[in-house]
């Protein structure tokens, strides 16, 4: 989530969202910063079935790699308007591998900046562990930090 910090501060200064696509991060790649209108529905995985519409918001996803066997996909979005001055960090349940889109929307809606990630693997189980110990300390501590 250390880019998620680093994306908040480059926010601050006068710059577009989209320009949040050049930030270059060590173990990261940011792979979209697009400026999402109001009234967009709730996209992608772990969402939870909401009929409310998100405000304008600019969505960032990036890919994180602080080992290399690590893959851990996360998206922060920062309000276009009307941020509280708070950040919003949301997980997962057990062993969930996704990001939990409902939540962030929940938070989004509230005025937070909130991000989410899959913890380093998709599906809900641990067979991703096996053999790969790098991505059980992803699951562990590591997708929350970085």
């Amino acid at each position: 989530m250390l880019a998620a910090f680093a994306a908040l501060a480059l926010l601050q200064q006068p710059s577009s969202c989209e320009a949040l696509a050049s930030l270059s991060l060590a173990h990261a790649t940011i792979t979209a910063a697009e400026l999402v209108p109001a009234g967009a529905a709730v996209p992608g995985r772990g969402r939870r079935g909401t009929a409310e519409s998100l405000p304008a918001h600019c969505r960032i996803a990036a890919t994180l790699a602080p080992s290399s066997d690590s893959h851990i996909e996360m998206e922060l979005w920062l309000p276009a308007d009307g941020w509280n001055g708070k950040f919003l960090a949301v997980g997962n349940g057990g062993w969930a591998g996704n990001i939990e889109t409902g939540a962030m929307a929940a938070g989004l809606r509230r005025g937070y900046a909130t991000a989410s990630n899959d913890t380093g693997h998709k599906g809900g189980s641990a067979e991703f562990a096996v053999g790969h110990p790098e991505k059980l300390v992803d699951f562990g501590w590591r997708a929350m930090l970085r």
